[in-house]
């Protein structure tokens, strides 16, 4: 189990884990201030992206260099954080929100988790883990100004923020999370200079 103590050390997986923790508690309180009302949409996307903001700091390691040189199979290693990533920000919002006795779907939370990952995983791969959160929080950015339409393309670019039976969205997170997660699994993280 050392090495996988050492794994956690090296990725700031408490760190990250405390960021989606305190996360979580501020986005509950700036839903608890709007009168007590039951949760909007845009704040559980707004904490999904914090959430994968959070864990898009441990996709790489302090030295890329050491990392493409280490004597151990990093594919599973770097698929497993991606994946273990969402479900983290996934359960923490559902407890989050089952805690505080507000319904929501499983399936928008799993959908979300999961391409949001994917999108930081992206951003790890051509930026470096530093500006892997950029990809998301931009996405987020644009959807929220793009007017609501039942345009395949509009749906494609506000995927996030569609209900969770809608298939456009749900494909567009898988394509993101499938794709995101092997080309971080493959490759690694980018954006490093020599």
């Amino acid at each position: 189990m050392r090495w996988l103590t050492l794994y956690a050390r090296s990725r700031h997986v408490p760190a990250s884990l405390t960021v989606v923790l305190v996360s979580a508690l501020a986005v509950w309180a700036l839903a608890r201030t709007g009168g007590g009302g039951p949760w909007s949409g845009w704040l559980t996307v707004l904490f999904l992206v914090a959430g994968a903001a959070a864990v898009s700091v441990g996709l790489g390691g302090q030295d890329p260099a050491l990392d493409r040189t280490a004597a151990i199979r990093w594919m599973p290693r770097r698929a497993a954080h991606v994946l273990l990533g969402g479900v983290l920000i996934g359960a923490v919002l559902l407890a989050v929100r089952t805690m505080d006795g507000q319904p929501i779907s499983p399936a928008l939370v799993v959908r979300d988790s999961a391409g949001l990952m994917g999108l930081v995983a992206v951003g790890a791969v051509c930026w470096g883990r530093q500006y892997a959160w950029t990809l998301p929080f931009a996405w987020l950015a644009f959807s929220m100004v793009v007017p609501p339409s039942t345009d395949v393309v509009t749906q494609v670019l506000t995927w996030m923020l569609l209900p969770s039976g809608t298939a456009v969205g749900t494909w567009t997170a898988v394509v993101l999370a499938v794709a995101g997660t092997a080309a971080h699994a493959a490759v690694g993280v980018g954006g490093a200079r020599r």
